[in-house]
């Protein structure tokens, strides 16, 4: 037991072979799970009958009303159903369209094209921005650590690998653009704040994301960046009502009452799909007021350590983690494919890590958090036991306990990155 601890501890068992060889085998098996998706499919749907990329068939369904001058119609839920089942078959379930007015503008523009070749070029397009963001994020630091290396294979084997990327890709959503977005905002806002701040207004298509991203720049005085993101919203809100006509928004408050009612309240989407404390109480029992306490609670916790951490001299990379690990905590509508979120996360985190050493358990949590959304839906559909929320407050935890650390040691209270 003596060594496993160490071992755990140290996280010296996390040498590049290995993680290659793990990355690569995941790899392939979600590639061989999405090659049996596709043969066994018949048309536009699978071998259970649900649309190929299921969540993206709201995506196109909601496009085509679009394209016929009937921009309201997919906050209908009836309306919708009657779609999608024109699209998909007259058995296909529901899959409601939960965005604001200003996404319709994508979907439209999907609707242009047959529904297999917008499916492609939408994963293709957000996987490509999702790929380079993580890049942006840990090049700085691996050519500081490994200089005259070109570790770029290896980073994009591992962010192909990373688990929510076959959730994500089986379900044709969004999690890919998400990541890339706030990715790239936080890359970006120190050195191109109004950048960074269009990028974090472009985040409103999912605005559960947003409650965290407009505390911490209020909290550190980054006003550029917060005027930036407001006039964007501004913008895209301006944009929709004159695209669309303002019936959109009344159509969009009524669809809320859906998606809150329905899929968080009652978790018609089932609460082993969603990967929240909201999710986790209501799953083990408790009631919807029990739920909504606890998840302010939490976030009323996170909101505090935020301020802290981004108010303290250390290292942007800790503090950007920090923000995607919180955005996905705070909400209480968040799904395994929403753990996408996580990419960028475990990318700053791993920055900080190589350009000044890691501290004990810090590369095993990191690696525990890489795996779960490869298990976290079965594990708690089997067995009540939640994996998502445990594996994202341990790392959060971790980074609170490094800045919290950091005036009191210096290089040599790391332990040395591993081989």
């Amino acid at each position: 037991m003596g060594a496993f601890h160490d071992a755990v501890r140290s996280g010296a068992f996390l040498t590049v072979d290995r993680m290659r060889l793990v990355a690569l085998a995941v790899l392939i098996a979600s590639g061989v799970g999405l090659a049996y998706l596709l043969i066994t499919s018949t048309g536009l749907n699978d071998a259970l009958g649900r649309p190929l990329g299921t969540d993206f068939s709201n995506v196109y369904a909601a496009g085509t009303y679009v394209l016929e001058g009937r921009p309201a119609a997919p906050f209908d839920i009836m309306a919708q159903q009657v779609r999608e089942r024109a699209i998909f078959g007259p058995d296909t379930q529901l899959y409601g369209w939960h965005y604001p007015p200003f996404f319709l503008f994508p979907a439209a523009a999907l609707a242009l094209l047959p529904y297999l070749a917008a499916l492609a070029v939408w994963q293709g397009v957000t996987l490509a921005l999702y790929l380079t963001a993580i890049l942006a994020i840990l090049r700085p630091a691996l050519s500081a650590t490994l200089p005259g290396k070109r570790p770029d294979g290896l980073v994009v084997l591992a962010a192909l690998a990373y688990p929510a990327v076959f959730v994500n890709l089986g379900h044709g959503h969004n999690g890919f653009l998400t990541a890339a977005l706030i990715g790239f905002a936080l890359v970006q806002l120190d050195r191109r704040p109004v950048l960074a701040g269009i990028l974090f207004g472009l985040l409103a298509y999912k605005p559960q994301f947003g409650v965290m991203i407009p505390l911490v720049l209020l909290a550190t005085g980054r006003w550029r960046t917060f005027i930036a993101a407001a006039a964007t919203v501004a913008a895209l809100a301006l944009a929709a009502t004159l695209a669309f006509g303002w019936e959109v928004w009344p159509a969009f408050l009524e669809g809320t009452r859906f998606t809150r009612d329905v899929i968080l309240e009652q978790g018609s989407t089932g609460w082993h799909k969603i990967q929240s404390l909201f999710a986790i109480v209501r799953m083990w029992g408790g009631g919807i007021a029990l739920a909504y306490a606890a998840q302010a609670i939490l976030g009323l916790g996170l909101a505090v350590a935020l301020v802290w951490l981004w108010r303290r001299p250390t290292s942007s990379a800790l503090k950007a983690a920090a923000l995607c690990l919180a955005a996905i905590l705070a909400t209480p509508y968040s799904l395994d494919y929403d753990m996408m979120v996580l990419a960028p996360a475990i990318a700053f985190f791993v920055a900080d890590g190589l350009q000044r050493g890691f501290l004990s358990y810090e590369k095993t949590a990191l690696a525990v958090l890489w795996l779960t959304p490869l298990i976290a839906r079965s594990v708690a559909e089997a067995t009540l036991i939640p994996l998502g929320v445990p594996a994202m407050l341990l790392v959060f935890g971790l980074i609170l306990r490094r800045a919290a650390t950091e005036p009191s040691h210096g290089q040599g209270g790391f332990l040395p990155v591993a081989p």
